[in-house]
């Protein structure tokens, strides 16, 4: 089955209410490009709402907007600034861990290679990619729940995990659109194609979707 990219991919555009907010991390990257910044507020996000986490990245870099300038504070500061995000405290740490790391072995800048992203404490494969995306404007398919389900949901793959829906990916979407999908399908997963009865009525794409898994909609 031949899957039609960029009219599916329009069209969830014009299905989307002009109003519709941006992921925290999209919003943060276009008052900011720094690798840095992209890196760790994207580590903040991690099971964090979108609102906690643009307050609280804003927060954290009016005070320390580089490595050198957040080895300056201390874990406790650190906490205070980005909480009540979740898991504030092991986040603050690795945080403090990932400048100390910048700073003895890259000069302060961010690497821009997936692998020595991932080395970084407390980096998984979506952070990773969503720096290579925001933060280098280099293409790699970054995958979240919203992402995962949707993929799947749509009849584009059939993965068990984000991790497995990343290497199908990657095998069947043209390069063009690896850097537009993540924030794309997470507004489109958080406005209408929710986990538990999407607003299939609302979908532009309801003709191109195979609904797998929708026992119920609105």
């Amino acid at each position: 089955m031949k899957i039609e990219w960029q009219t599916i991919f329009d069209l969830m555009r014009k299905s989307l209410n002009n109003g519709d907010l941006l992921p925290a991390i999209s919003t943060l990257a276009q008052e900011t490009s720094d690798p840095f910044q992209v890196l760790i507020s994207t580590l903040i996000s991690l099971r964090t709402k979108d609102k906690v986490t643009i307050e609280a990245s804003r927060r954290l870099f009016e005070r320390a907007p580089t490595p050198q300038a957040m080895l300056l504070l201390s874990k406790e500061e650190i906490e205070e600034l980005i909480y009540p995000a979740g898991f504030y405290r092991v986040k603050a740490n690795n945080i403090l861990k990932i400048s100390q790391i910048l700073m003895e072995e890259y000069g302060g800048e961010v690497p821009s290679q997936k692998a020595l992203l991932m080395a970084l404490p407390g980096v998984g494969t979506k952070t990773a990619n969503l720096t290579l995306n925001l933060g280098f404007n280099i293409e790699a398919i970054c995958v979240d729940i919203h992402v995962h389900r949707i993929s799947n949901r749509m009849g584009w793959i059939s993965t068990k995990s984000p991790e497995a829906s990343e290497v199908a990916l990657e095998k069947i979407m043209p390069r063009p659109f690896w850097i537009p999908l993540n924030e794309l399908l997470v507004t489109y997963g958080q406005q209408i194609c929710r986990p538990l009865s999407p607003l299939c009525s609302k979908c532009g794409v309801y003709n191109y979707c195979q609904r797998i898994g929708v026992e119920r909609s609105r």
